[in-house]
């Protein structure tokens, strides 16, 4: 099954390499474009949303083909975006 727009994904790039939780806007030949945060700082970005601290915000970020190893969908038992619903309780769609 096609992973299509609006689902949650985990990111892997190269050079350098980076690992990216987020939303996917689109997938084209040249591209893609999701809203994503650095899946490093996830616990931190949690924590500061729970606690009601000032937090990065999801960027909006446009990475070129090239530096694409992987993208998966966010499934697992739990996945991110549970683990983030779960100790939020809000959606991550809203960030």
């Amino acid at each position: 099954m096609k992973i299509a727009n609006g689902e949650s994904v985990i990111l892997v790039l190269h050079t350098p390499r980076e690992k990216l939780l987020g939303i996917l806007d689109e997938i084209n030949q040249s591209g893609v474009f999701v809203r994503a945060i650095d899946l490093g700082y996830f616990d931190d970005w949690v924590s500061s949303i729970v606690n009601g601290e000032h937090y990065l915000a999801m960027s909006d970020y446009f990475i070129p083909m090239w530096r694409v190893e992987r993208i998966t969908r966010d499934e697992g038992s739990p996945s991110m975006t549970d683990l983030f619903e779960q100790r939020t309780g809000k959606n991550l769609g809203e960030f």
